[in-house]
């Protein structure tokens, strides 16, 4: 069986002080970055370079990311960044830092409110027709049963039989950051170019040189420069850094506390294995000796065997 590698781990967060960008992968760097109307060419231009030509996106409109249930017992979702674009497609785009158990399932719980928000208010002749939907989720972490090789996963209802496309209307881009390895000299696409920025931005000392003739990326690089933060927004921003680190830490803590638990477990059940083993020993060494017509008493002291446990093997 093949050994299966930590790649859930979050990357360990830079501290702030050794910093000239931000890190991208916070929720307030990520809402920052392209959560407002005044940035949306950003967000645009990302993507469009994920979606790789299969959806292209003209403009997009800022909606409210804070969505009430049904009833007022439901619980409230609140998007990272939700827009709408021009064609009245719905897009949730978010950053999760660490993994989670029901991750895909929170993801899957977005999209079905934003469908079913569409039975809303509608005229009694509605006739159920519903816009696009879409979810981008970057994650600072990676699937435990995907390819080691495949950082992105363009997720749409299919037909298992066909393999074709059954409902073109929802679908799921998840980019798993650590698993994108591209060097600064393999950039090529606008695609690489940021996964390049939000996986590294926080340790680089300059924008990368295959990306300073794109002006999308110079202005990204000067937006995310620490210095340029206000006191209000730096404030948030070490604020989003310490509960990084504090995911980071506690999920360290977990696993070095499962380390410990399954090294006991290794040593009791290895230790069992060990008694076992013995008994199984001692139990044929009685027995090859009674078939050699040895006394009992002579195998009970050889074999460690009471009497009534060698009888019993007659």
């Amino acid at each position: 069986m093949q050994k299966k590698t930590n790649l859930a781990k979050p990357v360990k967060p830079i501290e702030l002080s050794s910093s000239r960008y931000i890190n991208v992968k916070t929720d307030f760097s990520f809402k920052y970055i392209f959560g407002s109307e005044s940035r949306k060419k950003l967000l645009i231009d990302f993507l469009n370079a994920v979606f790789k030509g299969r959806k292209v996106i003209r403009d997009l409109t800022f909606n409210n990311p804070s969505h009430k249930g049904m009833r007022k017992e439901n619980r409230k979702t609140v998007f990272d960044v939700y827009c709408t674009d021009n064609k009245g497609g719905k897009f949730i785009v978010e950053i999760q830092q660490v993994s989670q158990r029901f991750f895909k399932d929170r993801i899957l719980y977005y999209s079905a409110n934003l469908i079913r928000e569409q039975g809303k208010s509608v005229a009694p002749d509605w006739n159920y027709r519903l816009p696009e939907v879409y979810v981008v989720a970057l994650m600072d972490f990676s699937f435990d049963h995907t390819h080691r090789d495949q950082y992105l996963h363009d997720v749409r209802l299919m037909d298992v039989m066909t393999h074709t496309v059954f409902y073109d209307k929802l679908r799921y881009i998840f980019v798993e950051l650590p698993k994108f390895k591209k060097s600064v000299d393999e950039l090529k696409t606008n695609e690489d170019g940021w996964l390049y920025s939000l996986r590294n931005m926080e340790i680089l000392d300059e924008i990368p040189v295959p990306l300073r003739k794109k002006k999308v990326f110079r202005e990204l690089y000067q937006l995310a420069e620490v210095i340029n933060l206000s006191p209000e927004d730096m404030n948030a921003y070490q604020e989003s850094l310490k509960i990084k680190r504090d995911n980071y830490s506690a999920l360290e803590s977990a696993e070095l506390r499962g380390e410990q638990r399954g090294q006991k477990q290794g040593i009791e059940i290895g230790v069992e294995l060990g008694r076992a083993k013995a008994e199984q020993e001692k139990r044929e060494m009685a027995i090859e000796m009674l078939a050699g017509g040895e006394p009992l008493e002579k195998i009970a002291r050889y074999s460690k065997l009471s009497i009534t446990e060698i009888q019993a093997l007659v």
